[in-house]
Formats: structure tokens, C-alpha cells, sequence
């Protein structure tokens, strides 16, 4: 009798497809120059406090969480919408950067959304050139 289609031979192992060395390690590094940034911008030369220092830990680990979880679904992502995500996370990283200089929140936005609108047109090309 035939086998199923879908029935693995004996003896072989169904492969387990991990993520490589560098699909964590540019978020990591990433979060850490974010994070280390973030704490040197409101340490302003002064003591190296706890909140400070939990302030640049926290934001470098969302912002590696999001970049890792952003690499894992880029290539399911049509090129606008991958585009418009790696703006978004940079114009608002960007922004955050700025708002802890002490400066408005409508500097900081601004700010931001001219940086994510830069980003934003700089992936949607090499997004589809890279395609085509």
C-alpha cells in the first residue's frame, strides 16, 4: 500500500528552524545604544541613578523586543506596510530620544515624523528594489 504524502520516512527528524545569530543581535545591540543613550541624556552629567538607569534598561528592551518581532514578520509583509513599520519605530525612538533632552512635545514630534517619514521612503526603496 501507499504511504501518506505527508508521512515522514523512518529515521529522519523534521528540521527545527531557529533564528540566526544576527536576527537577535542587531535588536540587541540596537536596544543596548538606545537604552545607554536614553540614560546619558537624562543623567545630564549628574549621578547615575536607579530610575534612571531602569529608564534605559525598559526602553532598550521594548525597542529590541520590537525590532526582533519587526525582522520575524518583515517578509510576510507586503513592502508599503514593512516600510511604514521600520518609520514608525525609528521616528518614534527618535522622538522619545529627543522628548527626554527636555525639549517640547511638539518638537519631539515633529521631530520624529520627519526622521520616520526619512526612514519610512529609505525602506520602501530598498524594499522594492530588492523585490523587483
Amino acid at each position: 500500500m501507499a504511504a501518506h504524502a505527508s508521512v515522514q520516512a523512518r529515521g529522519t527528524r523534521a528540521r527545527v528552524q531557529r533564528p540566526s545569530t544576527l536576527s537577535w543581535a542587531v535588536p540587541v545591540t540596537l536596544g543596548v545604544i538606545l537604552g545607554c543613550y536614553a540614560t546619558s541624556i537624562v543623567r545630564d552629567g549628574g549621578v547615575l541613578t536607579g530610575t534612571r538607569l531602569a529608564l534605559g534598561l525598559i526602553s532598550g528592551a521594548v525597542l529590541a523586543a520590537l525590532c526582533f518581532g519587526l525582522g520575524r514578520v518583515q517578509k510576510r509583509l507586503p513592502a508599503e506596510l514593512a516600510a511604514a513599520a521600520y518609520g514608525a519605530l525609528f521616528g518614534g525612538s527618535i522622538g522619545f530620544l529627543y522628548s527626554l533632552s527636555g525639549k517640547s512635545v511638539l518638537a519631539a514630534s515633529v521631530l520624529g515624523l520627519l526622521t520616520g517619514a526619512g526612514m519610512l521612503l529609505a525602506a520602501f526603496y530598498a524594499f522594492y528594489t530588492r523585490k523587483n
